[in-house]
């Protein structure tokens, strides 16, 4: 697994807070994995974070999911789930004490669904990404078939946007992506039909190209890593990306 920068551990505070919860209750690996690399986003599609026994409290009066004799839990359990993850759409990932195994909460859906975990636990390696890849070729009826890469959330991440204008003359995103590649040959190299990333270990980020709206350019890195941004910034400038006010 490739990661995006250097881990930011977890404070005394949080370890504490991890220790103290119900470690029963989690799913294989993911203690290790956040006491290993800290809280993050994986593969761009979910956010591993700190159990947050809060977060779903008012859920269980908002009347969001349907509720009957097939439902994993009840209306008023939702109080009592603890959220370990978000989905960038906003999908909960959540357990419950008295619930063995996992349980989604979608955003966009009127039930709240078990999360079997038996074929997962006959094939995987037994580590959490693996979970959450299970996870995701269940909900989504399809594997990521992008490079695994995890984005630790180290708190000094800075961002600068830029935009390719169309029009005649101008590169487009694809040639844009082929000739940084050439120019800057990247430690990981990922692209879907709606996004292209290009990752580099001297920013401790990397180059996203917004394939889907066909004009974003952004760049993510370290602050420790400002004077290699600027010079890709300049760089990109020069191959007619305007930057964003």
């Amino acid at each position: 697994m490739y990661i995006v920068s250097e881990p930011k551990g977890l404070s005394d505070c949080q370890q504490q807070r991890l220790a103290a919860g119900n470690g029963a209750v989690y799913p294989s690996g993911y203690v290790q994995f956040l006491q290993q690399y800290g809280e993050g986003t994986y593969r761009g599609w979910m956010n591993i974070q700190l159990p947050d026994p809060e977060v779903l409290q008012p859920f269980a009066e908002y009347e969001l999911w349907e509720h009957d004799e097939d439902s994993p839990i009840t209306e008023q359990q939702i109080g009592e789930c603890i959220a370990i993850g978000t989905t960038v759409d906003g999908d909960f990932l959540a357990v419950h004490p008295r619930h063995n195994g996992l349980l989604w909460l979608p955003r966009h859906a009127e039930r709240i669904e078990a999360v079997p975990l038996e074929l997962w636990e006959e094939k995987s390696d037994g580590t959490y990404t693996s979970l959450l890849d299970e996870v995701y070729r269940q909900r989504y009826g399809t594997r990521l078939e992008e490079c695994v890469y995890y984005e630790p959330w180290t708190g000094t991440r800075e961002h600068l946007f830029l935009r390719m204008p169309p029009g005649p003359g101008r590169l487009n995103l694809q040639e844009l992506a082929g000739l940084c590649q050439a120019e800057f040959p990247p430690d990981l190299f990922t692209a879907n039909p709606y996004a292209c990333f290009l990752f580099y270990r001297q920013l401790g980020g990397y180059i996203r190209l917004n394939l889907a709206n066909r004009q974003e350019v952004a760049l993510f890195y370290e602050q420790e890593a400002e004077e290699v941004s600027a010079w890709m910034q300049e760089w990109l400038l020069s191959k007619g990306c305007e930057q964003i006010p």
